[in-house]
């Protein structure tokens, strides 16, 4: 019996995303090349909150849907059908926790809003001065807020684009910056075997400076000048960064290799260029069974300490609700490893 012809199209693919993989996991092991890194502040903007993105790789510019998306490419509410409620919390490194709880709503035919809130707590770091270098007995907080208001509307019935507009805020002991800045995404199904084409840009926003009193300094009472000097910080960028992700249902009802109505196999890659540091990624494969079990691995790609991720997800239907639970663990090296869940629910 002779093979379907688009059938021969998949080992080829398979061997192309392997031999990519490689190629970026070399670059791991070269320390003469020179990065920016620490050249911009919040960092933890490029946290990937994405339970299921997570589980592949960190991968959801173009396989991502729904609220999860916002952060990291506000295109993706277009994909909700009415409304949609997501909240997770986890446990991160170095004790660092962070939540999330995400809306959005579908507005006509075509028009969705989100809105989409992430709270980082550092736990507690032991307060240290120049008197007391081995600490004054209190404790202190780093929390970090993002709030994100998203607007993406259907162009096309295969084109879909989406915007943020955010709202920082980062608290460092008594000292604190705050300020507004803006995300663009959007999501293309080529119409080329099936192929969906995800892009964004995230956090383009100005220069911050840290304000507060803890950059406040006595002066001395003998001089001519009495009272307070305050400290200027020096001036920092956002971790601006360009994405580019690809998926394909290689499997499915609509796949343009192998329809199959129960099961489903997705592979998504994506790369990431940031302004700080050097081009990385990811790639991941998700298995659905009838679209109501789910299994997902993938590989962080040319990351620092990033290893591989696995996960796995369950979709049930409540009345006129569709709860969704996804559970996802992450290998970060040196780093140890993290275990995520999240939870959401569409009515």
């Amino acid at each position: 019996m002779k093979a379907h012809p688009k059938m021969k199209i998949i080992p080829p693919l398979i061997a192309l995303l392997t031999i990519t993989g490689l190629g970026f996991a070399q670059f791991q092991d070269i320390p003469e090349i020179v990065t920016r890194v620490g050249t911009s502040t919040g960092n933890w903007l490029k946290l990937n909150v994405d339970v299921r993105g997570i589980g592949m790789g960190g991968t959801n510019i173009a396989a991502g849907r729904g609220v999860v998306t916002i952060p990291s490419n506000p295109a993706g509410i277009a994909f909700i059908e009415k409304s949609q409620i997501y909240a997770s919390k986890v446990s991160h490194l170095a004790g660092i926790s962070y939540s999330v709880f995400a809306i959005g709503q579908r507005f006509g035919q075509s028009d969705f809003i989100g809105l989409h809130l992430f709270y980082l707590d550092s736990g507690p770091i032991k307060e240290t001065t120049l008197e007391q270098s081995n600490g004054t007995g209190n404790m202190y907080h780093v929390t970090s807020i993002a709030l994100r208001v998203a607007y993406a509307r259907r162009l096309t019935d295969r084109l879909k684009v989406g915007i943020n507009i955010n709202y920082i805020h980062d608290q460092i002991h008594t000292s604190y910056m705050q300020t507004f800045a803006f995300d663009i995404g959007s999501n293309f199904n080529t119409g080329i075997y099936g192929f969906v084409l995800g892009m964004s840009v995230t956090n383009f926003g100005p220069e911050v400076e840290y304000h507060g009193k803890g950059l406040n300094q006595d002066v001395n009472e003998n001089l001519e000048v009495g009272g307070q000097l305050r400290k200027v910080t020096s001036s920092f960028p956002l971790p601006l960064a360009f994405k580019l992700g690809v998926a394909n249902n290689l499997i499915g009802p609509n796949s343009t290799f192998i329809q199959d109505g129960t099961n489903r196999l997705t592979v998504s890659i994506e790369g990431v260029n940031p302004m700080d540091n050097l081009l990385s990624g990811g790639a991941g494969l998700e298995y659905g069974w009838n679209e109501m079990f789910f299994l997902r691995m993938g590989s962080y790609l040319g990351h620092d300490t990033g290893r591989f991720t696995t996960g796995a997800g369950m979709k049930y239907r409540a009345g006129m609700f569709i709860v969704s639970v996804d559970y996802a663990f992450a290998d970060y090296g040196i780093l140890e490893s993290t275990h995520q869940i999240g939870i959401g629910m569409e009515f």
